[in-house]
């Protein structure tokens, strides 16, 4: 599973520490898949596994933050190191991800996919929440069926931008993904309309769609894609960094028809999609030093919108109290 790192503007915990969230998805995902495979082939009833925990689970903002902290957590210089180290091991504490298994699979097909489900609104939630503050998610993308499949399908190696928001001096800036892969950064621009529409394209402003006997026009994707590889290899230079860039139009469900060549550009649509992203399924490439700091050099530039987690808990309190 690709690590969705930074989703739109929200918040997220790889923005905290990029060199431990990676590793620290990756071990998760093994122990609680081998976990659940483990119980599943003994027979035992995985619908009680979730409710045993909801029993016993705080509310994530408060799970650490205790009244103590809360009258004197601003005199960070009495006693920051042990609020550091307490805040550290709460977190590692409440770490896990606890899959809510609502009936048992039949096999193990059924069983997997059940998991990466599951799996798949974690990871939303680390790409949109810290231990004490969270950016709210627009619903839609837990229907997104090309994020899920980037996050289901990639590699673990693999850093997922989806459509992340940057501040380029000092004014948001919206890109489209970028896949940052152990050897390159991939830019890629989505063509998505109807099924089977055909997009014929050339080197003006726009492209032409075809459905059938109708044409229309749509905004030539490679403004985007240009742009969004301009400002990538800027982010990279101005940190020094040497990572390959490549950049392409996906079309999952259309046809791209571009006469000639474009320049630097790999066109996949659903005549090459499945191939494309089967090859990259098959990468084994390991992290790299480089991966990280190209990943690091976007992050640090990545607007970020969120809310305090214990302000919502204290307002919920409020609206209790006056019922």
């Amino acid at each position: 599973m690709a690590q969705l790192v930074k989703l739109l503007d929200y918040i997220s915990r790889y923005e905290q520490d990029l060199s431990r969230y990676p590793t620290q998805f990756i071990r998760l995902k093994t122990y609680q898949w081998d976990r659940m495979k483990r119980l599943w082939e003994h027979g035992e009833d995985l619908t009680e596994w979730q409710q045993e925990k909801e029993d016993v689970e705080e509310p994530e903002a408060i799970r650490w933050y205790s009244p103590f902290l809360r009258l004197f957590g601003k005199n960070k210089a009495v006693g920051e190191e042990e609020v550091q180290e307490e805040k550290t091991e709460e977190e590692e504490e409440h770490f896990g991800f606890n899959p809510n298994i609502i009936y048992n699979p039949s096999d193990l097909q059924q069983l997997r996919k059940l998991y990466l489900d599951q799996l798949f609104h974690f990871q939303i939630k680390w790409a949109s929440s810290t231990l004490m503050d969270k950016s709210r998610v627009d619903p839609r993308y837990m229907r997104d069926s090309l994020l899920r499949s980037f996050a289901q399908d990639l590699p673990d190696s693999y850093l997922l931008f989806y459509y992340p928001i940057l501040v380029i001096k000092k004014a948001p800036v919206e890109l489209d993904i970028l896949l940052v892969t152990p050897i390159e950064c991939l830019c890629i621009t989505v063509l998505e309309r109807e099924d089977v529409a055909a997009f014929i394209g050339g080197g003006d402003k726009f492209w032409t769609k075809k459905l059938g006997e109708k044409e229309s026009k749509v905004l030539n994707p490679l403004i985007a894609l240009n742009r969004m590889e301009k400002i990538v290899a800027g982010i990279f230079k101005a940190n020094d960094i040497d990572f390959p860039i490549k950049k392409y139009v996906i079309s999952r469900n259309g046809y791209i028809d571009y006469p000639g060549t474009a320049y630097d550009v790999q066109m996949i649509d659903r005549r090459n999609y499945a191939e494309w992203l089967a090859a990259i399924k098959r990468s084994s490439v390991p992290m790299k030093h480089t991966q990280f700091k190209a990943a690091q050099a976007i992050l640090d530039v990545g607007q970020t919108t969120a809310v305090s987690k214990l302000v919502e808990v204290e307002e919920d309190q409020l609206k209790e109290e006056k019922m």
